[in-house]
């Protein structure tokens, strides 16, 4: 009889001893409890300005960052955030969202540094975490997006001319993170120039990079969320969707699951899609696909991922 063949062993999976939330407040804290609950030592960072914020005192250590840096610039300082975690003996980075969660030079930093980054891969964040990188994968996957600029604007001038093109009104966008910041409605030409000023500063001061793209304005939308899950062998799904139209300063309000009033083949195309991009980008870990929904013509089009 044959000899059965042989079957490697199973590689050995190295827990986390020690994590370091890159991130603050409330979601520093989600992090770390989640943390302790599976015996993990956690550690926290904050900028000068929080020094008497509570996830300091959370975490079983606590730094502070570069005060150089400022409030915010504190928090998206790559070298001196993997040069702590080094020197704590930190074995993982979670970076929470906002800040450098969406950073592939941070995701890349990480991995050289020996330290393993709670995230996808910098590769994957290239093509997703830059929203117009994101927009020519959908567009390759045949998944509708809204008419807009396929890179960065970079300056007034091309800016003038784009607008012109895709028509008023139109919105400014953040190419590098989300959260509402960096955002802005043009509803007119006269207002342009002012509106991308302001866009481009906050996005500098949020994210560390000020690069933004514009893209068709939808007034009456519905946005609809899908959230994803992907792990390292291949496995992809989908938690459904859920409505998150209710929103201020661009930022949401109220999330509702399951989505009311839109049929369910929207809802279907919307979560095919989801997992349409994820699949062809390889992503791994959670996952927010987002979408617009028309009002008036019930068409879609897909807008970010985060």
């Amino acid at each position: 009889m044959p000899k059965p063949a042989k079957v490697s062993p199973a590689p050995k999976i190295k827990p986390f001893k020690k994590l370091l939330v890159a991130n603050r407040s409330e979601i520093a804290i989600r992090i770390m409890r989640a943390a302790s609950e599976l015996g993990i030592r956690t550690v926290a960072v904050y900028a000068q300005e929080d020094r008497f914020c509570p996830h300091r005192f959370k975490a079983d250590e606590a730094y502070e960052l570069n005060k150089a840096k400022g409030p915010v610039g504190a928090y998206l300082d790559i070298e001196g955030i993997v040069m702590l975690a080094k020197e704590k003996g930190v074995d993982a980075i979670h970076p929470g969202y906002g800040f450098l969660s969406e950073n592939p030079m941070f995701a890349r930093a990480c991995a050289e540094a020996g330290i393993t980054f709670i995230g996808p891969e910098p590769e994957v964040l290239e093509r997703m975490g830059d929203k117009t990188a994101a927009r020519e994968v959908a567009r390759q996957l045949n998944v509708p997006i809204l008419e807009g600029t396929d890179e960065p604007v970079a300056d007034r001038k091309e800016a003038l001319i784009v607008a012109r093109k895709v028509g008023f009104p139109l919105i400014i966008k953040a190419a590098f993170g989300g959260g509402g910041r960096g955002m802005r409605v043009v509803r007119e030409e006269k207002d342009l120039e002012t509106l991308l000023d302001e866009a481009q500063t906050e996005a500098e001061r949020a994210f560390g990079n000020g690069a933004v793209f514009l893209e068709r304005f939808v007034g009456k939308a519905k946005h609809i969320e899908v959230q994803i899950l992907a792990d390292k062998h291949g496995h992809v799904l989908h938690l459904h969707e859920r409505d998150c139209s209710v929103q201020r300063r661009h930022q949401k309000v109220i999330e509702q699951a399951p989505s009311y009033g839109l049929d369910q083949t929207v809802v279907d195309g919307l979560c095919a899609a989801a997992l349409k991009l994820a699949e062809a980008v390889d992503y791994t870990h959670a996952g927010t696909v987002e979408f617009l929904v028309d009002h008036e013509t019930g068409e879609w089009f897909f807008i970010e991922m985060n």
